[in-house]
């Protein structure tokens, strides 16, 4: 075993004239190439494969991950299998970043039955392979490695057309700061990979002395199983994948009564970012749980006679089931006239269960849409004071009975809405006024959630139940002191906090120095307070910070972009609006099918002004090299604003998608759309052009990387620097930063330090 100095952990996938590389994961194999000739192959002559599309000469089978981790040491176990395609037999040499303050436990590489040794270089001696590769072989994927070590293990032979194993092992601390933990596992190859990877899983087993409070993976769609108060399991897994960001995931822990979680990030002379993440927790003992008031609303209009109508019936029997001990709850169906149950808000005793069973058994679907009396009805419930109360709202069509005017129905809906309930709409189908809905949860502080004819309405409704049941804590506010300056703060009304659940907040900020937020809600109708203080929990924006925490501008810029798009959709075009939709989703990459519209217009537009050079475009670049996608989505934008119809049900759900991002993934709506045909012939993906380097957007642009600060930067110095030359080396020593950029390749225009680089072959 070996002790490491700090250093960060990260993979790629190097291609070079006298190396040829292959990466798709944590380690890579760097394959030597013998002048133009690769080891004689075996004595037995091989037949030729077809021609190899890739100079990748190998392949990875699969690419596996099992994390432990025990308080705050993570031991990290990696299973990969690479794959020779070729007659040849190959020679090279597995190579592995080290992670910080690691201890390798075990690398197992076996040949002929004896396992393989291994070296540690320090950084020194690492830097100078990567700075070789570099100037020899005119590959820039190394610099990003600049200032870590590396773990080395020759590897002979490479047999032809067979895989080789490579496992290890190592074990770090994970540091710890204001009670949030950090792990981190690189992911980043998709711009070395030549082919997606097969099968990509990593499991996180995490296991606490303390209670576990809130749980976050910003990077990618993860699972969060709780498996109790101080154990969990975070796991992901993809096949045909092509990763190209690390897997990062956050957790805290402590055994206070909430769980507290505050991450900033901020450059020099700008506002910052904050992240904050609020948790209750998994366990709650009974008697802090909220007993709660709930009108379950379901429409039983002729259009949802079928299969709609059978699967809403065992959903709504689902709720029932899992009313909580002390709850009270009513039904209310409608169609042409509304009707409810008890006529009143009962308990859920066994007797009242059994009459609302018996209800919905007898529900037929028959009849108009009489939305306006239903919601009138179940706002004249008489609720328990102090007691949250709700309104689960499920329909399959536009108001056709009694109101029906949109803008008369919300005015309606505000007025009578006096004790402030939220309504969470369920609409079914596409043939619903999705402004409507949109414009009733908007108004209520809600969620809406929209099912398609071909998905499961009894899981969707479950699923929302069941994070809705045991209301914790109501009523929430928060108090960020008097030394920070919060603004822009999303979600923009906090909801409720239930049962191992979390909530992430959001937004931006001035100020710095330590965190002394004060938490405010209703704990079973008793006002509680709770305090969080954290050292240095706001940074100030020196260099020290500025590779920390950038995951945190972009995925605010998501949010950001979907409530400004939210407000456009439902209450018309404003130019201010458009202007900053389009400049933030330039600036962080928030690339969807109704922003790239935009942000094309606006390129074109300042273009043709002479406001910036054509260089500096980002997608207004592609749209030139791209026919048809500016056309298309122009359509997309247009369509956003439709109220009926698949478009319209389409664009809610990618709008609030935007407006709620809680990882990357979540940020980019729309992305199975974003495709088009370059020159050349090839299918290329907008979005997966696009890098997020110290907080803000990169975009590729056929042979270039066009930093997107540069649109904004009206005075600056610039400098003209050769690749690989000695400026270019001395560039990185002088600006360690600068290595984040330039591995993007080998002609690339950024910013850094107010000074405009332009790298070029």
């Amino acid at each position: 075993m070996f002790r490491i100095r700090r250093i960060n952990i990260i993979m790629a996938m190097i291609l070079v004239v006298g190396f040829s590389v292959s990466l798709y994961g944590d380690g890579f194999i760097v394959v030597h190439h013998h002048g133009h000739t690769i080891r004689p192959p075996h004595p037995r002559p091989i037949p030729p494969p077809r021609p190899y599309p890739h100079p990748f000469p190998l392949e990875v089978k699969y690419h596996r991950v099992n994390v432990k981790i025990d308080g705050q040491v993570a031991v990290t176990h990696i299973d990969q299998s690479f794959y020779n395609p070729t007659p040849y037999r190959l020679e090279g040499y597995y190579l592995f970043p080290i992670p910080a303050n690691a201890v390798i436990k075990k690398f197992s590489m076996f040949v002929n039955g004896k396992e393989l040794e291994a070296e540690l270089l320090d950084a020194k001696k690492a830097r100078k392979i990567y700075e070789d590769i570099v100037r020899r072989q005119r590959d820039p994927a190394l610099l990003e490695y600049m200032g870590r070590g590396v773990f080395k293990a020759r590897i002979f032979p490479i047999e032809p057309r067979s895989e080789k194993r490579v496992k290890m092992s190592y074990t770090e601390v994970l540091n710890k700061d204001n009670r949030t933990i950090e792990y981190i596992y690189p992911l980043n190859t998709e711009k070395f990979s030549a082919k997606p990877l097969k099968d990509v899983s990593i499991n996180v087993d995490i296991k606490s002395g303390e209670s576990i409070k809130s749980i976050y993976c910003p990077t990618h769609e993860a699972e969060i199983v709780r498996k109790g108060d101080k154990h969990a399991i975070v796991s992901f897994e993809e096949k045909n994948t092509k990763p190209d960001i690390d897997f990062k995931l956050y957790y805290s822990t402590d055994n206070e009564k909430f769980g507290f979680s505050l991450l900033s990030y901020k450059k020099e002379n700008q506002d910052g970012y904050f992240f904050l993440s609020l948790s209750p927790g998994y366990t709650s003992k009974e008697d802090e749980i909220s007993e709660k008031d709930i009108t379950f609303v379901l429409d039983v209009s002729g259009s949802m006679a079928g299969e709609k109508l059978k699967q809403a019936k065992k959903a709504l029997r689902f709720c029932v089931e899992n009313l909580n001990k002390g709850d009270s709850f009513e039904i209310i169906r409608f169609s042409t006239e509304a009707e409810a149950l008890f006529n009143g808000l009962v308990t859920a005793s066994e007797n009242n269960r059994d009459k609302a069973r018996e209800f919905i058994d007898n529900l037929r679907a028959i009849g108009g849409t009489n939305i306006d009396e239903a919601l009138n009805l179940a706002f004249k419930m008489k609720k328990t004071k102090g007691r949250p109360y709700m309104i689960i709202f499920m329909t399959d069509g536009k108001p056709t009975i009694g109101e029906t005017d949109e803008k008369t129905l919300v005015k309606k809906i505000k007025d009578a809405n006096i004790s402030h309930t939220r309504i969470f709409t369920f609409g079914i189908g596409n043939d619903i006024n999705t402004h409507l809905l949109d414009k009733i949860t908007e108004l209520t502080r809600a969620y809406r959630t929209y099912i398609s004819e071909k998905e499961d309405i009894e899981i969707k409704v479950s699923n929302f139940y069941t994070n809705v049941q045991s209301p914790i804590l109501t009523d929430i506010q928060l108090d960020f002191g008097r030394g920070i300056k919060v603004s822009k703060v999303y979600p923009r009304d906090l909801p409720d906090l239930f049962k191992g659940s979390s909530l992430t907040i959001m937004g931006r900020y001035q100020g710095h120095g330590d965190a002394e937020i004060v938490l405010n809600g209703k704990v079973k109708n008793k006002k509680r307070e709770f305090e969080f203080k954290g050292k240095d929990g706001f940074v100030s924006g020196d260099s020290s910070d500025s590779e920390k925490n950038d995951f945190i501008p972009p995925l605010w810029a998501a949010r950001r972009v979907g409530y400004l798009l939210d407000q456009i959709r439902l209450h018309g075009k404003d130019k201010e609006l458009v202007d900053e939709i389009t400049q933030l989703a330039r600036t962080y990459g928030i690339i969807t099918p109704y922003t790239s519209y935009l942000i094309v217009e606006d390129e074109k537009e300042n273009t043709r002004r002479r406001v910036i050079r054509e260089e500096d475009q980002t997608l207004a670049q592609v749209a030139g090299r791209a026919p048809g996608f500016y056309k298309r989505n122009l359509e997309e934008y247009s369509g956003m604003k439709s109220k009926y119809g698949a478009d319209s049900v389409r664009a809610s759900k990618e709008v609030q998608q935007l407006n709620t991002a809680a990882n990357y993934a979540q940020a980019k709506p729309g992305k199975s759309r974003m495709t088009y045909r370059d020159k050349e012939g090839m299918i290329q993906n907008v979005t997966a052009q696009v890098r997020n380097i110290q907080g803000r957007a990169v975009y590729n642009i056929g042979n270039n990387w066009v930093d997107s600060q540069i649109q904004q930067q009206k005075t600056q110095q610039s400098k003209r620097i050769q690749f690989a030359s000695d400026e270019y080396f001395e560039l990185i020593k002088k600006e360690p930063l600068s290595a984040q950029f330039l591995a993007l390749g080998k002609n690339v225009r950024f910013v850094l330090n107010n000074t405009l680089y332009e790298i070029y072959e």
